[in-house]
This record gives C-alpha cells, sequence and structure tokens, in this order.
C-alpha cells in the first residue's frame, strides 16, 4: 500500500506547493498529487496554479516519489491528445514517475473559458473517447481517429513515455466506478462512508475490472482538517470552504461561491469534514481506507494552518502507523 500527498492548487500558490512536495518526499510519502483547477473555490484565500508546470518542477526537484494529477479533465480546455503529450512529457521529466488521474470535470474550470458544461451523459462519451485517444497515444500509436465529439489526424506522441503510464479515472457512484473498471487503468475515490464507498463505488469497480480483464488499481481519498479548535479549523478551510457552497457544480465565478459558503453556518461546514486536532485522530480518520476500503493507494487531504509541519508530523507519528495496518 503506497501513501500519497495531495497538494491543494486551489490553496496555495504553486511555489508554495513545490516546497510541499519535497517536504512530503523527504516525510516518507510515495506519491504527490497535484489537483487541477483554473479557478478556485473561493475568490479571497486562494490560488490556481496551472498543475503541468508545476508537475515538471515538482520532477525537477524530487527523485524518488510518483506523481500524478487529481484530477484533469481531458474534456475541454484541453484536447485529450493534449492530455496524453502532458502525460507523457512529465513522464520523461520524471524518469517514469507519472500516474494521470481524470475525471469529466467541473464547470467551475470550463466555462470560465467559454466552453459548454452539458450532463454527465455527454460528458461519459467525451470521456470514453478521451481514454481511448490517450490510452492509443500513450502506447505508441498513430493514430486517426473521429468520434463525435474529437477528432485526430496521423497524431502520435514523439517524445513517449518512459513506460506503461497508467490512467486512473474519478468515480462516486456505481456507473461511473463500472465505467472506470472498463476504460481506465485504475479508480480514484473519495471516502465519506467506508462501507458505502465499497458497495457501491469499489465493488463495482473491481467487478467491471475483472469482466475486462484488467488488474485492479484504487485511490482512495479523504478530505480532512487538522487544527485544535473551531476557529483554527475555518482558518485552514478557509480557501476550500466554496466546496460546500449551494449550487458549487453550476458555478463559474469564486466570488459567488464564497458569498454563499459566508452564508452558511460555519458549524455546518465543518460538519462536513473530519475534523482531527492531532495525529491520533489522523490516523483513525484514514484508518477505514487502509484496512476497511483496501485502497491500493491512500491520499492523504489535509487542510492545516501550517501544512508543512502537517506533512513533518504525519511522515513522523501517522504514516509508520498506516504502513503497520496495512502489513
Amino acid at each position: 500500500m503506497k501513501f500519497a500527498w495531495l497538494c491543494s492548487h486551489e490553496s496555495y500558490q504553486p511555489e508554495d506547493l513545490v516546497r510541499q512536495a519535497v517536504a512530503a518526499e523527504e516525510a516518507g510519502f510515495d506519491a504527490v498529487l497535484g489537483s487541477d483547477h483554473f479557478h478556485p473555490w473561493v475568490d479571497d484565500t486562494s490560488a490556481a496554479g496551472f498543475v503541468w508546470s508545476w508537475l515538471g518542477a515538482v520532477a525537477a526537484a524530487t527523485e524518488r516519489v510518483e506523481l500524478g494529477t487529481a484530477v484533469t479533465c481531458p474534456l475541454f480546455h484541453y484536447h485529450p491528445a493534449l492530455v496524453a503529450q502532458m502525460a507523457a512529457t512529465t513522464d520523461r521529466l520524471s524518469n517514469g514517475r507519472l500516474m494521470l488521474g481524470v475525471g469529466t470535470g467541473e464547470a467551475l474550470n470550463e466555462r470560465p473559458l467559454g466552453f459548454p458544461f452539458p450532463g454527465y451523459a455527454e460528458r461519459q462519451v467525451r470521456m470514453q473517447e478521451s481514454l481511448e485517444i490517450m490510452h492509443s497515444l500513450l502506447r505508441g500509436d498513430k493514430l486517426t481517429f473521429h468520434g463525435e465529439y474529437y477528432t485526430t489526424e496521423t497524431a502520435r506522441l514523439y517524445s513517449p513515455p518512459k513506460g506503461p503510464l497508467p490512467i486512473l479515472m474519478a468515480a462516486g457512484g456505481p456507473k461511473s466506478a463500472q465505467f472506470a473498471g472498463t476504460h481506465a487503468d485504475g479508480l480514484i475515490t473519495s471516502v465519506k462512508d467506508p462501507a458505502d464507498t465499497v458497495a457501491k463505488v469499489i465493488a463495482p469497480y473491481r467487478a467491471a475490472a475483472t469482466a475486462a480483464g484488467k488488474r485492479h488499481l484504487v485511490l482512495a481519498t479523504r478530505w480532512t482538517v487538522l487544527a485544535g479548535d473551531k476557529d483554527t479549523a475555518w482558518q485552514a478551510l478557509s480557501s476550500m470552504r466554496g466546496l460546500r457552497a449551494p449550487g458549487r457544480l453550476e458555478a463559474t465565478d469564486p466570488q459567488e461561491l464564497r458569498i454563499k459558503a459566508d452564508d452558511m453556518d460555519r458549524d455546518e461546514v465543518l460538519a462536513s469534514y473530519t475534523v482531527v486536532p492531532d495525529a491520533a485522530g489522523l490516523i483513525e480518520a484514514y484508518r477505514p481506507l487502509v484496512t476497511d476500503v483496501g485502497a491500493d493507494i491512500v491520499s492523504i487531504q489535509v487542510m492545516s494552518a501550517d501544512p508543512v509541519a502537517a506533512i513533518e508530523l504525519i511522515g513522523k507519528d501517522v504514516l509508520p502507523a498506516l504502513r503497520e495496518l496495512a502489513d
């Protein structure tokens, strides 16, 4: 079992996240992931760096940790062939350390650039075409493709990845999990209720992957807040508070989400996250992802007033305990 640190591009500037990535490698994490956003969730205490430039910097600044996106959307403002090229280049710069996480996107990152954001049915068809294009290019094919939504003409990656490059797809329900098992190389899922996630997401994914003759690869995530009191927790969560605002799936303007979030009761917002005061609380928060969910990779996503100190704490007191549970 591997453990990843998520670098939140909605919360910290890219230069700060490079420092987090280096600290995560030094602390003993196996992987470093980066979110991919054009707009953040609020407009006041936030950031939104370009994850693909950042991944190149992290590749140069680290030696061991695997790198990944959690997640990139290859449907609208990125053409899937361009995502394959970005991934292959990053894989070469990191000497074969990249895994590509993809998802069907959010209006927050597409509509500001003039792209539509249709319903899930269309986005799933787009994803199927995108995965076909990316898989083909990443394995070295010269591809002419004429789909419903995407076209390539003799497209080929002349700087291919160093080796096999897995594509993991984010899913939160049984239909998308089955789709991931059939069309992707792995699953990314966010865990609130472990038993519910196993029944509705991981089990359908595994069944579909088995039917497709594919190995299973599950990356499980959980958001936590490391804080000793509510005021500190709210400070730590500040840049992500719009994630719980009503209408977030249709929003394009982080200002709108910030206003809605600040109209909400703070206790209601905090109650939607796992808030813990110390290392023992973090161990208990992530224990089910190790023992019940049975993930191959556990992504530790911690909001904290001092993220580097949190990384050091996790490396010293949390990762050893979770590794022991995994044995």
